[in-house]
C-alpha cells in the first residue's frame, strides 16, 4: 500500500527518475541507493539474487569466468550476510551446473542450473545450510534435454515455471539444442510437465501479478548471447493472462507490456500493488501494472537481477558491486510480502 507522500521530483537524488507521479509512492520522499559490497576479483552478483528473511541472507550467481584453478568457465554461488555489519560473503560449495535463477521454495532454494557440455541442467532443489546439497528435480522435457534454464518461480499451487533459452549454447558451453526457446510449467505432485508458451527468440524472466492473473516473461533476444547485438530483435516484457482450459493452467492472450530502452529486460518481479520491476541496461525499470513506465532506479552498468529484502529494499546485482536501494518503507515485494 502506497504511502500518503508528496515530495517534488526536484527532491529525489540523481539516481531516481521520475517519469510519472506515480513513482513518487514508491519512492518515498527520501530514497537512496548505496553500495553494499564490492568484489572486484570476480563478477559475483549477476543472477538469482534469492533473499532468505529468516537469516537476512542473500544468495546470488555469478556472471561466467575463467576459474584461475582449472581454467574452465565457472559460475559460483555466493550467500551473502546483508544484515551483517560489516556486510560478508562467502562462496559456497555446489553440485549445480552452472547455476543461474533461484526462487525460495520450502526451506531451500529452487536453482536453475544451465548444465554442461557433459552435464544435464534442470531445477535443483539447494539447501541454505551447509554442506548445501542440491538435488535434480526435473532435467528433460521427456527425454530431451533442456538447453540451459534461466529463471523460475513457484506458483501457489505448488507449480514451478521456467525458462529455457538457448544462451549456453551460444556461450560455448551447451551441446546444440533439441528444444525450441520455451517457457514451461512442471507439477512436481504429478510429475507433468508442459511448454507453456513459445515464439520467443530468448526467454529469459518470468513472475506472476500478486492475484496470480497475470504472468509476465521477458524476451532478451537483443542479446543473442555470443557478443552480439540486434536492435531489431525483442527487449521486451510480454503478459499473458493466466486461465483454466479443460482443468488445466494455460496461458492466452499474450501481449506486449513494455519494450525497454536500454539494453534488455532480465530479471522480472513484482511489488504488492502491482507494479512490475525489472533488471536493464541502465538499471532498474518500474512499470505500473498497466504497463506506464514510472521511473528508474539508475545503476552505471545495469542490472541483470535484483529481489526485494524487507520494508522497501531493494538488492540490486551489477556484476562486481551488489547496491541497496532504499524504497518507501511500506512497498513490499510480491514473491515474500515483506
Amino acid at each position: 500500500m502506497a504511502g500518503n507522500i508528496n515530495p517534488s521530483p526536484a527532491q529525489l537524488p540523481s539516481d531516481f527518475q521520475i517519469y510519472d507521479p506515480r513513482f513518487l509512492n514508491i519512492t518515498g520522499p527520501a530514497p537512496k541507493l548505496e553500495i553494499l559490497l564490492r568484489n572486484n576479483d570476480f563478477p559475483f552478483a549477476h543472477e538469482a539474487s534469492v533473499y532468505v528473511p529468516s537469516t537476512d541472507e542473500l544468495f546470488l550467481t555469478s556472471n561466467i569466468f575463467t576459474d584461475p584453478v582449472t581454467n574452465n568457465p565457472s559460475i559460483k554461488i555466493s550467500k551473502v550476510a546483508v544484515g551483517s555489519h560489516p556486510v560478508t560473503s562467502k562462496i559456497i560449495d555446489s553440485t549445480i551446473p552452472m547455476p543461474n535463477g533461484g526462487v525460495n521454495h520450502g526451506d531451500g532454494i529452487l536453482f536453475c542450473g544451465q548444465g554442461e557440455l557433459n552435464a544435464t541442467g534442470g531445477l535443483f532443489q539447494m539447501s541454505i545450510e551447509p554442506p548445501y546439497e542440491s538435488e535434480l528435480v526435473i532435467g528433460d522435457f521427456y527425454g530431451a534435454q533442456f538447453n540451459s534454464l534461466n529463471d523460475v518461480v513457484v506458483h501457489s499451487d505448488g507449480s514451478f515455471w521456467f525458462t529455457d533459452p538457448t544462451y549456453a549454447y551460444h556461450q560455448g558451453f551447451r551441446p546444440t539444442p533439441q528444444l525450441p526457446n520455451q517457457v514451461y510449467r512442471f507439477d512436481p505432485a504429478t510429475k507433468n510437465v508442459r511448454i507453456m508458451a513459445d515464439g520467443f527468440g530468448r526467454p529469459n524472466g518470468i513472475c506472476f501479478s500478486p492475484d496470480e492473473k497475470t504472468a509476465y516473461i521477458t524476451d532478451t533476444a537483443k542479446v543473442a548471447g555470443d557478443g552480439t547485438t540486434d536492435p531489431t530483435k525483442p527487449a521486451t516484457i510480454y503478459a499473458y493472462d493466466l486461465t483454466t482450459i479443460h482443468g488445466e493452467p494455460s496461458l492466452v492472450n499474450r501481449r506486449v507490456f513494455a519494450m525497454v530502452n536500454a539494453g534488455v529486460p532480465d530479471g522480472i518481479k513484482v511489488d504488492m500493488d502491482g507494479n512490475v520491476y525489472a533488471g536493464c541496461g541502465d538499471g532498474i525499470h518500474v512499470w505500473s501494472p498497466g504497463g506506464v513506465i514510472l521511473g528508474k532506479i539508475l545503476v552505471k552498468g545495469g542490472a541483470a537481477n535484483f529481489s526485494f529484502g524487507r520494508n522497501g529494499r531493494i538488492f540490486i546485482l551489477n556484476e562486481h558491486i551488489l547496491w541497496v536501494a532504499q524504497l518507501g518503507d511500506w512497498v513490499r515485494g510480491g514473491l515474500l510480502g515483506i
